[in-house]
């Protein structure tokens, strides 16, 4: 088992090896509110090990003006600079940034080595390793946006323009007949787990069948050709709504003609056999309702997933981009939204601290997304692992499966 100084050592040296071939007129843009520029990725995770492990083990911080440029949102951790207005620090430069990783990096080696980090710090810096994972997979999708607004819409690093080989087209879409009845949900206490995976409790699932794969460009292709943007009956309200007010024809990144696509590895053809992606929870909903179906509840999509080989696209294969799978593809490839609210579980009780603003109080007005993407790191996600975003959310890797009721 490897020591968690290797383990620090390595989470901290992949999350610069993702970005090694960026230039440096993309690492401090930001291009929507939601984005951060990638300089302010790698900051706040060192940020994070510096005020949450450093400092309570009496280390003394480097730039009190860090503390407040680079906190995101524990609000009991201080003042922060506004999210919205991350792309104008300019300063701390590029390199400065880089600087600082390697400055707080010394200090943990130095901890590590005297026995200054005791178990409790111990446990805080496994969650700050998981929460440097988390940024791993923003950067990418964060870059993502960035590239596409350049006018020359460069790929984020060279070699991806080719797809590894895959397990071929897509099979034919299919239902499974779902379990029914009293299940075990969350996560059971073995290994690490965010706090809003627990506690392990008892969920009804009632009679159902869920897909045998995610939703396709080809048959997403076939919603636009049907009318599927101009017909409001198949829309929530609020979905409608946005749709006419940013002016939703497609998913995020296709061109006008849905022949083409933008990914971190530059422009390329639309796959129809590969999982539909950056669609927001209101164009899956609309999808389903258009195919007579629906999306399945977190509860329905994690006892399908339990009972599933992890077959899917995670961020080490290196394509970074959804491809198609004769598997189900329960992990990787694309977060599934489904149609649980984001909801703490029954005897839910977050961190203590600030780190208690880790998950819990976003519990409110987003919904639940499963199954990590192709730019999730191999060894962060789980059945178990509930992410969230609010339901007009299209920049992340973001697709969907269908399900629907069984009948009686």
């Amino acid at each position: 088992m490897k020591s968690l100084h290797r383990q620090y050592e390595e989470v901290r040296t992949a999350s610069l090896d993702l970005v090694r071939d960026l230039q440096l007129e993309h690492v401090g843009v930001q291009t929507m509110p939601d984005v951060s520029p990638t300089k302010w990725h790698l900051a706040h995770v060192t940020w994070f090990f510096e005020r949450f492990v450093l400092e309570p083990a009496g280390i003394e911080r480097l730039d009190d003006e860090y503390h407040y440029l680079f906190n995101s949102y524990y609000n009991s951790a201080g003042d922060m600079h506004p999210r919205p207005k991350r792309g104008e620090i300019e300063r701390p430069a590029y390199d400065e940034v880089l600087d600082y990783r390697a400055r707080v990096d010394e200090r943990m080696a130095r901890a590590f080595d005297a026995g200054r980090i005791g178990e409790a710090a111990q446990q805080v810096l496994v969650l700050g390793l998981h929460h440097e994972q988390q940024h791993q997979e923003l950067m990418l999708t964060d870059i993502k946006h960035v590239l596409a607004q350049d006018p020359e819409e460069p790929a984020a690093r060279s070699g991806l323009e080719t797809v590894p080989d895959t397990a071929g087209p897509a099979g034919n879409s299919a239902f499974s007949e779902g379990a029914s009845g009293i299940v075990r949900i969350g996560h059971d206490g073995g290994g690490f787990a965010f706090d809003n995976e627990s506690p392990a409790h008892d969920a009804l699932l009632h009679p159902h069948a869920i897909g045998n794969r995610l939703v396709t460009n080809g048959e997403y292709r076939a919603f636009i050709a049907a009318g599927g943007y101009e017909d409001p009956m198949l829309w929530l309200s609020d979905g409608w709504a946005a749709l006419n007010e940013r002016g939703w024809n497609r998913p995020l990144y296709w061109d006008e003609a849905l022949e083409t696509e933008f990914t971190l590895g530059g422009r390329r053809g639309i796959d129809d056999g590969a999982p539909v992606t950056h669609v927001s929870y209101y164009e899956a909903d609309a999808f389903a309702r258009w195919a007579g179906a629906r999306l399945p509840t977190e509860f329905e999509w994690e006892h399908a997933a339990r009972s599933e080989p992890p077959d899917g696209n995670l961020c080490g294969r290196h394509a970074w981009h959804p491809v198609p799978g004769k598997g189900r593809q329960f992990i990787g490839d694309v977060w599934e939204w489904t149609s649980s609210a984001y909801a703490p579980y029954p005897g839910f009780r977050p961190l203590a601290g600030s780190l208690g603003e880790y998950n819990g109080k976003f519990m409110c007005n987003q919904m639940t997304v499963r199954g990590g993407s192709c730019v999730t790191p191999d060894d962060h996600i789980r059945p178990t692992y509930r992410s969230f975003f609010y339901p007009d959310a299209r920049w992340q890797f973001l697709g969907f499966r269908l399900a629907r009721d069984a009948h009686v």
